[in-house]
Parts: C-alpha cells; structure tokens; sequence
C-alpha cells in the first residue's frame, strides 16, 4: 500500500508539473482564445505613455501594444502601471506582456524575458543640422550644454577631445535654455528629453548627432513563454521592416530609429 501510495503520489506530482509547463506554454493560445491582449504600459512618461486632452492614453508604448494585438489578431487591453510595479503585473498574470520603456539589465533577466528592442532610448549629442558632427572626434572645438552629473556628462567627459568645451548647467532647464539660446553650439542630453524639446519650440533644430550610450526599449514577457516571445518578435520585425515602426518613432520621438535598432 505504502509502494503504492509513494507512486500516485508521484504520478501526480508530474502531472501537475506537466500540466504547469503546458499552461505556460499555452499562454499566446489562452490570449487568442479570449481575443485579447492585456498590455501594461506608462502612464506619466510621456512620449512613451501618457494621458491625453481627450483622457485617453497615449504614446509610443501604446502605438507599439495596439500594433502586437493588431498582428495578433485580438483587441487592445492597456493596463495603466508605473516603473515599480511594471514587471510584477507580468509576473503575477495581471498583464500578458509589459511595453514600459522598459530597459534591459542582468538583473531583469533572471525575472522574466525580453523581446528584440523595438524603441530607442539613448544619451546623444544632439544640435542644428549645419553643424557637422558625426562622432566624438567632431566635437573638436565645439561647446556642448550638458546637466553636471548626468550620465552624458559622465560618458561624454570620456571621450571628448581635449579642445572640445563641455559646459557644465546644474539642471536640465538650465541645460536646455543654454542650447536654444545661443551658449553653445550643441547639447548632450536624452533622445527623450531632445524629441520633447524639438516639438516644443522653433528656435533651433534638436537633431541626433550620434549616441554616446544605447539603451533601447524591449517588450518584457514572463519566463517560459517562449511562443509569445516569437509572435511578439515577428510583429516587431514586421513593423520594422514595413516602416510602420519608423512612423511611431517620428510621431512620438520626432526623429526616425537609429540604424541598428
């Protein structure tokens, strides 16, 4: 009785070990079953995610989620979430996936999984487009407004050349009016802050020069999902590929993706 209770007890045990690994597995077909796909994204981190006038959301996240349930063939479920508990409402099931201008690190890896990147988020230099820059060597000469103690004016004081002047402004308004108003030739900052910049105001262009550190936005899915991950990449590449995701990146960023991304 003893041997034979010790092997129901295991068969059992396997089978809800089975019946896990297939539930997770089934995780695209439960969402094309319910016909819908359930997206955490930002709400006060504009252009990624927003509220509108119209107090609806909005913003590149929210394009990039309606293109995924779009190629998937359900509707758009977005789901408001903020930076701390964006990758928990993954996790926990609340949310099939999470596009949060979400970046990848170690860290986030050992908790859930991550698509292609479909979003540039990056520090750049970042001026007029008669100024002629193409890497760090061209800033020969030039000025550049940047925040003291950012990471651009961390990575930039590296790779400057000597002759380059990096104006040093306690925070970015400082930095920011210092560009526009003529101080120096060029700004170091993030792609953000200069596409919110550039749609803002017309006294001077806000144009990418190069990047000085890439870290690009990726879809975060939970571990195991591993049919998810390639649907969700397929709809990135086609997005890609058709230009489609160019055209989310000039609407919300202003500036069309970096190649490489």
């Amino acid at each position: 009785m003893k041997r034979r209770s010790f092997s129901l007890l295991l068969a059992g045990l396997l089978g809800c070990t089975l019946f896990a690994s297939v539930a997770q597995a089934d995780v695209l077909a439960d969402i094309k079953k319910a016909g819908v796909l359930r997206v955490a994204v930002p709400q006060d981190f504009p252009p990624f995610g927003t509220v509108g006038t119209d107090m609806k959301p909005q913003g590149y996240d929210i394009d990039m989620g309606a293109l995924i349930a779009r190629d998937l063939g359900v509707k758009l479920e977005l789901i408001p979430v903020s930076s701390t508990n964006r990758i928990p409402f993954v996790t926990t099931g609340k949310a099939d996936i999470v596009i949060s201008s979400l970046g990848k690190n170690p860290d986030r890896e050992k908790v859930i999984d991550f698509s292609d990147a479909y979003a540039p988020f990056y520090n750049g230099v970042f001026g007029p487009a008669d100024i002629k820059v193409e890497g760090a060597a061209d800033l020969a000469g030039k000025t550049i407004a940047v925040t003291r103690g950012s990471v651009e004016d961390l990575e930039l004081t590296k790779i400057a050349p000597p002759t380059a002047t990096l104006k040093r402004f306690e925070d970015n308004n400082s930095t920011i009016s210092a560009y526009l108003s003529g101080q120096t030739q060029l700004i170091a900052t993030g792609n953000v802050v200069a596409s919110a910049v550039d749609a803002r105001t017309d006294k001077r262009d806000v144009l990418t020069k190069f990047i000085i550190k890439n870290s690009p936005c990726y879809v975060g899915i939970n571990k195991g999902e591993a049919t998810l991950v390639a649907a969700v990449n397929a709809s990135i590449a086609k997005a890609k590929s058709s230009g489609e995701l160019n055209k989310i990146a000039l609407k919300w960023l202003k500036h069309p993706l970096p190649a490489g991304l």
